[in-house]
């Protein structure tokens, strides 16, 4: 009899299994959503198709990191004195990003798309590009050889180590362009898109060129690129029922999120990689721990873990002892991954954030998914309410990039955007600290960008005349990360800089970043 007394104990967790496991009193949820109209999701006799479930499987090269909360900001002396990253509490949600910096084979492999889509030898699509090119002289020094040059970029012995020479918003344009090609080869491979698209040599088709956009609004250019095949009837007629299905198949069939570029927090967050160093998570790395930059046990003890600059006058150790190979910068792989699988994060080439600089954190505004400078966009309408698009290469709009060079903001075929409003300055300031108390919005006292074109086309930019007190502004975004030319103070992930993204650096690179659903971490103790 005594041991009725512990049969509560038994069955309370039993029945909390059972509820628990998707139930009528559980919140497990079901597999498959139910239809309030009656039709079952994916009936081939109905209208409505909800695609594929993305089963959260990781693009290729891309790394699944689990969301969290952690202390954003140096949490160590502040020795430089730069007071703009005090430690402060921030969560962000789960997210993706790609395995290494951004290579340059990956990057040349876009600018090779753009130049045999939109042939430079056109007049038409000239600008479109030369202006997506890195700029190969941007590791020049006045004072140093250019021991890299043209060949950095160009020779295959090089490919796998990170791109540099590109401005944030050259980085911008090729998430864009990832995000396409991506989608287009996923919808191909499902057999929604034709298979022979590049094969028989249609990859030429400039303005009817596949965008996300286009795919969504289901846009003529897609509908002769939709496999008639698959989707046509057994009589080669289509019904008006038919025609209304696929359009709704073939856009819930995306299976890619966008790339972007990280923000500053997921950056960072991603870089501490302290979501796998717990002893109750499972699938903890065998890479050397994060606390240290040298390697602390076995023959290779006392190695440094990064590439980065020792000293004054070190970059790579003495030669025939202890010599990495990289007086600059080096394979993206070359050194251990961090303990979430994440190539490079602390040192070889610093990155690009998605944020625009600030001094401060606002977190009494926003202490979720940090990240200053949203910009909300809509694709502008025509009269009668169609989608309006680029038609040609004379109607590209550019950005001027700070070596005079012109960058595209949409491709010919692409549907057209506009601002509808920025965020880059919300909060900056109240009247008592603006410069002018009748314009509160205008905080910091920044140069403007200022170019004229001459005779023969080219782009001239002019010094801006005004004395300024402040280099703050909406085009300077967060660096994050040391670099091959860096000490290891830059090497703290809670560390930040700011440059202007129509610049080039030579130590500059970016990894790319997609959103996730977050997942249920799975624990190997309780």
């Amino acid at each position: 009899m005594k041991k009725l007394r512990y049969l509560p104990l038994l069955i309370l967790p039993l029945l909390t299994t059972l509820v628990g496991c998707g139930g009528s009193a559980g919140g497990g949820g079901t597999k498959k959503p139910k239809s309030l109209t009656g039709w079952n999701p994916n009936d081939q006799r109905g209208w409505y198709f909800t695609g594929r479930q993305n089963k959260g499987k990781a693009w290729n090269g891309m790394v699944y990191v689990n969301g969290g909360t952690f202390t954003m900001g140096a949490v160590k002396d502040d020795v430089v004195h730069d007071w703009n990253n005090v430690p402060q509490r921030m969560s962000v949600s789960s997210f993706y990003l790609s395995e290494t910096e951004t290579t340059n084979y990956d990057y040349r492999a876009y600018v090779t798309w753009l130049k045999v889509v939109f042939p430079p030898n056109d007049p038409e699509f000239a600008q479109i590009y030369r202006g997506a090119l890195p700029d190969t002289l941007a590791m020049n020094n006045k004072l140093s050889r250019n021991f890299y040059g043209e060949s950095y970029f160009r020779s295959p012995e090089f490919d796998n180590y990170p791109v540099v020479g590109v401005t944030w918003l050259q980085a911008n344009r090729f998430c864009d362009w990832l995000t396409d090609r991506a989608t287009e080869k996923v919808l191909i491979d499902r057999g929604i898109l034709t298979r022979d698209l590049y094969r028989n040599g249609d990859i030429n088709y400039g303005a009817k060129a596949f965008t996300i956009e286009k795919y969504s609004s289901y846009d003529e250019d897609v509908k002769e690129l939709i496999d008639e095949r698959r989707f046509g009837s057994a009589t080669g007629m289509r019904t008006n029922n038919q025609r209304v299905a696929d359009a709704n198949r073939t856009t819930t069939n995306l299976g890619v999120a966008r790339f972007r570029l990280p923000t500053e927090a997921e950056w960072e967050y991603a870089a501490l990689g302290q979501n796998k160093n717990r002893m109750y998570n499972q699938n903890l790395s065998k890479a050397p721990e994060n606390e240290s930059i040298r390697i602390t046990k076995g023959s290779k003890r006392g190695q440094y873990l990064a590439n980065f600059k020792r000293g004054r006058g070190n970059y790579s150790g003495l030669g025939g002892w202890a010599k990495d190979g990289s007086p600059a910068l080096s394979d993206v792989r070359q050194y251990p991954a961090n303990d979430l699988g994440l190539y490079g994060m602390l040192g070889n080439v610093s990155e690009w954030t998605a944020d625009v600089y600030r001094p401060t954190i606002d977190a009494d505004q926003s202490d979720f998914n940090y990240f200053r400078g949203n910009v909300i966009m809509r694709i502008v309408t025509n009269a009668d309410g169609s989608y309006k698009r680029v038609l040609s290469g004379a109607d590209v709009t550019y950005d001027t990039l700070a070596d005079g060079r012109l960058l595209y903001r949409f491709l010919p075929g692409q549907l057209e955007k506009e601002v509808v409003q920025s965020f880059a300055d919300f909060n900056d300031g109240d009247s008592r600290s603006a410069l002018d108390p009748r314009n509160p919005g205008k905080m910091y006292n920044a140069p403007s960008h200022r170019f004229t074109v001459d005779a023969r086309g080219h782009v001239i930019l002019e010094k801006d005349p005004k004395m300024r007190t402040s280099r703050v502004a909406d085009y300077m975004r967060v660096v994050k990360g040391g670099s091959w030319k860096d000490t290891a103070y830059w090497l703290d992930p809670g560390q930040r800089r700011y440059k202007d993204q129509t610049r080039a650096y030579g130590w500059i690179g970016f990894r790319v970043a997609q959103d996730a659903r977050d997942q249920p971490t799975k624990r190997s103790k309780r």
